[in-house]
């Protein structure tokens, strides 16, 4: 799971970086996938360290945990937007959509693991 953590730090990373320098400069937040990535990507990678894993596993499923609170309003958005309504910053909603997809997929796997590891005790 700790390789698990760091390749969704990466990718939050690269999607904040995206947004920011491929879509919307002039906001910062467009950066906040790349907030919440590093610091996934560091928990990953101590995590490692099989005295820290439940831990650094636990705080990244938080962080994910509060990404998807904080952009589930833009996945709804973005399921309106598809059925055809009407937004001034589409992309922004679609950056939204996309970090929220990636907190709940990583939830799901850290969930799973999480289960996993209770049951081989």
């Amino acid at each position: 799971m700790p390789r698990v953590a760091m390749l969704f730090g990466v990718i939050f990373i690269i999607l904040g970086l995206v947004a920011y320098f491929g879509i919307s400069s002039e906001s910062i937040t467009a950066l906040i996938p790349a907030f919440l990535g590093l610091p996934m990507l560091i928990l990953g990678w101590v995590a490692q360290n099989e005295k820290y894993l439940k831990h650094a596993m636990h705080g990244a499923a938080v962080l994910a945990l509060l990404g998807f609170g904080g952009t589930v309003g833009g996945l709804i958005k973005f399921f309106r937007m598809i059925g055809g309504e009407q937004f001034e910053r589409g992309s922004a909603i679609t950056v939204q959509a996309i970090m929220a997809l990636l907190c709940l997929i990583f939830l799901i796997f850290a969930v799973r693991s999480f289960i996993d590891a209770r049951r081989r005790k």
